[in-house]
Formats: structure tokens, sequence, C-alpha cells
């Protein structure tokens, strides 16, 4: 059995691979107490290991059966044995903020249905898929940002404080949806469209159109109507903030509000997701901190 680097070694490669392919995500990270900001580091990495299975550079030998070495590499880590560095992290991570791993589990099965499905029929389906790889991610790190339980806690957050999961799913599928509408013309060189069918049918704009990149009306209301409804996911996860534990909703608001910066980036550019991509910029970040820092207090 080869040697495994230290904890301490294991969270820095975390932080790095963090920092690399999830500048948003990162900078959030940073406004968190260190234990926490670790620990969700640990958990993106896994996530992210657990994604390049089938979008990575590696995909095209993905099969079921990788999956299925990939849940029992998981269970090996759940049971405090790392199997390759970075495990090293998260079984610390695990020790020191208890998780179940049925939300782990999820996720990968998130990940066998990319590896059949490159179409969704409706938005049921759709939201299925964004639950498995993305809102399970607010099911991982809810123990880890906690609750407030305290007797000050506001009246209009009190009352579900003790369970906000709908809220924490909710940001998980707001972001996926994000994701899915800035990386359209990415999906589709895979050959992939997880825009629902039915509503690509509704606007009267076809499969071909969205494989030539043509940005019309019909286009442009698609869009909105997507944009508009991963903004009510944000709404809902948004009411479950206050619920988090103080040191919790400053990050937790500075990432709801930085992706959906990406939303009014793609309103800026028209809708063109095919020839930009869109993106918030470092200053525009920078300048929304304080005003997250604002609603973490008041709300």
């Amino acid at each position: 059995m080869r040697t495994l680097v230290s904890q301490s070694d294991a969270y820095e490669i975390c932080r790095q691979i963090t920092a690399k392919y999830a500048k948003t995500f990162y900078l959030a990270t940073l406004l968190m107490p260190e234990e926490k900001r670790r620990a969700i580091w640990a958990i993106y990495v896994w996530c992210r290991r657990t994604d390049e299975l089938v979008d990575g550079p590696q995909s095209p030998l993905t099969t079921p059966e990788t999956l299925t070495r990939w849940e029992e590499q998981l269970e090996s880590v759940f049971a405090g044995q790392p199997i390759d560095e970075p495990d090293v992290a998260l079984v610390d991570t695990l020790q020191r903020f208890p998780m179940e791993i049925q939300p782990f589990r999820d996720m990968i099965a998130g990940q066998r249905m990319d590896l059949y499905r490159s179409r969704y029929e409706t938005f049921d389906e759709l939201k299925l898929y964004c639950y498995r790889v993305a809102g399970t991610v607010g099911l991982m790190t809810s123990p880890v940002l906690g609750l407030d339980n305290s007797p000050n806690q506001t009246p209009w957050n009190s009352q579900d404080a003790n369970n906000p999961v709908e809220e924490a799913i909710s940001l998980g599928i707001a972001k996926q949806l994000t994701n899915i509408l800035r990386d359209i013309s990415e999906d589709a060189s895979r050959g992939r469209i997880y825009l629902p069918l039915e509503e690509l049918a509704l606007f009267n704009y076809t499969e071909e159109d969205l494989f030539k990149g043509v940005v019309d009306e019909r286009w442009r209301e698609l869009m909105r109507f997507q944009i508009q409804r991963a903004r009510k996911f944000y709404a809902r996860a948004d009411r479950g903030i206050g619920m988090l534990s103080r040191d919790a909703r400053w990050p937790v608001w500075a990432a709801s509000m930085l992706y959906q910066g990406i939303l009014g980036a793609i309103e800026r550019n028209h809708y063109d997701v095919f020839s930009t991509r869109a993106y918030v910029s470092k200053p525009r970040k920078l300048l929304w901190l304080p005003v997250a820092w604002l609603r973490a207090q008041a709300l």
C-alpha cells in the first residue's frame, strides 16, 4: 500500500484544485472560517472528480463499471480508509462534520444518467438530474455550514430552522441550471442538450437550430423563460440562508449572488451563449461582496 500525503497536504491539494477550477466558488469559500472552508474544498474536489468521470479527458473510457468502482471507493472513504490523496482530506472532513453517504451516492447516480442520456424531454426529468449532480451538494455541505439555533433568530426564519433541506437543494439546482445555460454551446459540441425538448418545441426552436447556434427572437424568449425559472430556485434558496450559522451566511450569500450574476451576464450578452461565454468580472465580484455581507447581517 502506497503512503499517502498528510492531512494538511491533502487539504492544500483540494484548495489548489478549487482555486483553479471554481474561481467564483473559491472566492466565496475564503469568507468562511478555516475549518469550514477546508471541508468545503474537500467536498468540492470529490464532486469534481466524480464529474470528471463523465465529462473529463478520460470520460470516453468511463463505463458503468467505472462508476461502480468509484462508489466502492466512496464507501472506503466513509469507512475512514482513503485510497487517493484528496481522500485523506475528505476522511478528515467526515470525522469533523459527520454526514450521510446517500447524497454522495445520488451524485454518482447523476453521472450514470450522463452515460446513457444526452436529452431530457421534460423539466421534471431535468430536475431529477439537477438534484443528483448539484442539489446533493447542498445536502453534503449543510453539516459543514451548520444551522443557527440561537434564541435571537428572527421570527421569519425560525419556524423551519431545524430542517432547511429544500432551500439547500434549491441552491444546488439553481446553480446547475445556471451552468446549463452558460455551457449550452460546450454541451452541444459533445452532442448534449440539457434544455427540455418540450420547451424547445414550445418556442418553436429546434435541435438543429441549437447546434447551428441560431440566436433569434425564438431563442431569446426561450432563454428568458429558462432564466426566470432559475431565478425562482435562487429565490427559494435565499430564503433559507438566514437559517444558517452566522459564520456561513456571508459566503453563501456571496455564492448565490455571484452565480446569479452569470444569468445577468447572459442577458447583457443578448442571450448569445454560442459565441460569448458569460462570466462575472473580478471587479464586479468584489463590488458584490459588501452587499452580500450586509444581507448576511440583516436577513
